[in-house]
């Protein structure tokens, strides 16, 4: 290989390595909806301590953690304290449709998306 051939691959492994070290996140909840999220976190163990900060509410717990996936919340919108439900997916659409059948399955009547939050590559 040339010099600047190695330079190049140098630098892009800088860049992607650089990328790799944002992606982490976690879903906290609580509650009647309380929910908290975090994403874009150098380790997962950051993205709970985040995520169970931005909690306001009682019964706070990390549900899921993500690392290049998505996580979303459901609630029954008809009664915040009642059913809910979370999923994690590799797509924003899969998570949210997963969390809302997940609601509907554990009684939910009117289930809708309360949060959602996709790490750096989700």
């Amino acid at each position: 290989m040339r010099l600047p051939t190695l330079a190049c691959l140098a630098a892009l492994a800088v860049l992607v390595g650089a990328t790799e070290t944002k992606a982490a996140g976690a879903l906290a909840v609580g509650q009647c909806g309380a929910f908290g999220y975090a994403f874009g976190d150098a380790s997962i163990a950051s993205a709970q301590k985040r995520a169970m900060h931005e909690c306001r509410g009682t019964g706070c717990r990390v549900v899921a953690t993500m690392h290049h996936t998505c996580a979303a919340l459901a609630i029954d919108g008809a009664n915040v304290c009642g059913p809910h439900g979370w999923a994690t997916a590799n797509t924003l659409g899969r998570a949210q449709n997963a969390a809302s059948k997940n609601c509907y399955q554990f009684g939910g009547r009117n289930c809708v998306i309360r949060a959602w939050a996709c790490d750096a590559k989700g």
